[in-house]
């Protein structure tokens, strides 16, 4: 469940909630500026500012907050080892403010907006003492981002390899298509991050790519693995294509793009095997864990 979402929930459920942010860093800290969590009234937390002794002491106050009726928002910079003992050595400026049934017309546009996008821009503006939120576009100066925007990711194959990789990359930032030529091999459900698509010809989900997808291609067919990468390796928009297979798999491939006149450049953005080396086990869960620590390589190189 997105933040906003859940921030709604237990407002519903509970009559009051807490978010919880941090607003800036410096040094070595556990979690990012923007790192946000909700806490609830009996301190049941969604999202994370770090964990440790930080995270601890901000859902503690956070419920106290509540507990005493605090309105007005709660605001403290703090450098991590003296004030808690923690090694990072770091220092972060953490905010709390505490919201309630007064505040639903607001929250639920964004937890709307979040829901469909899986992030939301939004600014913050003062009222009285304390913050509130207003939906902003992402290139608002003042925008902060909760949540983080998804790399659209596309899945070729939804065999036994398929859908684990759609699974294991559910929780991490990315917006997942899941593609085959044969409807009995899309699984019956999928996670709410993931889209399943049945096409006759997989290349047509290519063409309507956005730019900076990442593409990995696992199909039942050698001759429909060669179509999708060779597609693939022509479009600018595809920042990444990933082949499942071996070294032998690659040099096959390889010469037969380079013999359909694919210039040295694109053949090298082909990256085959894909996934972390190293792994040795076949289990379809470890393959799909390594392609996923590929894939989020790649997120942070871009």
């Amino acid at each position: 469940m997105s933040l906003w979402a859940r921030l709604l929930r237990n407002i519903g459920a509970d009559g009051r909630a807490a978010l919880v942010r941090l607003l800036d860093v410096a040094g070595s800290t556990p979690r990012e500026a923007g790192a946000a969590m909700v806490v609830s009234t009996d301190g049941r937390i969604s999202g994370s500012i770090g964990g440790g002794a930080l995270e601890h002491m901000a859902i503690a106050q956070a419920c106290r907050m509540m507990a005493d009726g605090a309105v007005a928002g709660w605001q403290e910079r703090l450098s991590l080892g003296p004030a808690l003992g923690q090694c990072c050595g770091g220092s972060a400026t953490v905010r709390i403010d505490v919201y309630s049934g007064a505040d639903r017309d607001w929250i639920a546009p964004l937890a709307e907006v979040e829901q469909g996008a899986g992030w939301v821009a939004a600014r913050p503006v003062q009222n009285g003492d304390r913050l509130i939120w207003q939906h902003a576009d992402d290139s608002d100066a003042r925008a902060c981002r909760f949540g983080e925007k998804p790399t659209p990711v596309l899945v070729f194959g939804a065999g036994h390899v398929g859908r684990a990789l759609m699974l294991a990359l559910a929780p991490l930032p990315f917006a997942v298509t899941l593609v085959d030529s044969r409807a009995d091999m899309l699984p019956a459900v999928a996670p709410v991050q993931a889209t399943l698509r049945c096409e006759a010809d997989p290349r047509a989900v290519l063409a309507e790519a956005r730019r900076g997808t990442l593409a990995v291609v696992m199909t039942h067919s050698h001759a429909l693995d060669l179509a999708l990468v060779e597609a693939a390796l022509r479009l600018d928009a595809i920042a990444f294509v990933g082949l499942i297979g071996s070294a032998t798999k690659r040099a096959r491939f390889t010469s037969q793009l380079r013999a359909a006149g694919l210039g040295e450049a694109g053949l090298e953005r082909l990256v085959c095997p894909v996934g972390r080396a190293g792994f040795a086990s076949k289990l379809p869960a470890a393959i799909a864990a390594g392609i996923a620590v590929a894939l989020l390589e790649q997120r942070e190189r871009t």
